[in-house]
């Protein structure tokens, strides 16, 4: 995809993520841009304004209370893509569920791939250096002393280009208190 694009991300401000974003500027310094982030819908052009999107995501929020999910094991998408990444072992069914509820409307896209939430570490060139960084990566994660449990209570509405983001509106999960 080129030009203009949204997406829809949790950002993952625990010590877990930040461990994440520590590993990833030790095992790929050129991609450390990118804050430790949950991706809910991947990079899309909008089938609506920017308006329509962040009130049907106001919408869906609104009606979704925070959960809690449970950071699991270092993987990779090879042979499909040479990214290296974090599952979520527990409460992916949630993000699942989310996904489904926004990929509609002015939000809609038919996605490359199946959706499968995951902290990515690293998109690194080629397939080579993606199972390398796996091999570093695994004990390095397993040595994290911090806790893999983490609270989603907060979508962040972004657009860019592919390498750089804009956060245009942060959504809170859960109806406003009254």
């Amino acid at each position: 995809m080129t030009g203009l694009m949204y997406a829809a991300v949790t950002y993952i401000r625990s010590p877990a993520g930040m461990f994440v974003e520590e590993m990833r500027r030790d095992l790929h310094p050129a991609h450390t841009h990118a804050d430790a982030h949950i991706t809910l819908l991947p990079p899309r052009m909008l089938s609506g304004t920017e308006e329509q999107a962040v009130q049907q995501l106001k919408r869906v929020c609104r009606a979704t209370p925070p959960f809690d999910i449970t950071m699991g094991d270092v993987e990779s998408f090879i042979p499909s893509t040479p990214t290296v990444f974090i599952r979520v072992a527990h409460g992916a069914y949630r993000f699942r569920e989310l996904h489904d509820q926004l990929n509609n409307g002015a939000l809609r896209c038919d996605e490359p791939w199946p959706y499968m939430p995951h902290l990515t570490i690293v998109k690194l060139d080629t397939m080579d250096e993606a199972r390398k960084v796996v091999e570093l990566a695994r004990p390095r994660w397993d040595s994290c002393d911090d806790s893999r449990r983490i609270r989603i209570d907060t979508l962040t509405f972004v657009k860019g280009t592919g390498e750089r983001w804009i956060d245009l509106a942060k959504i809170p999960l859960g109806a406003p208190a009254k």
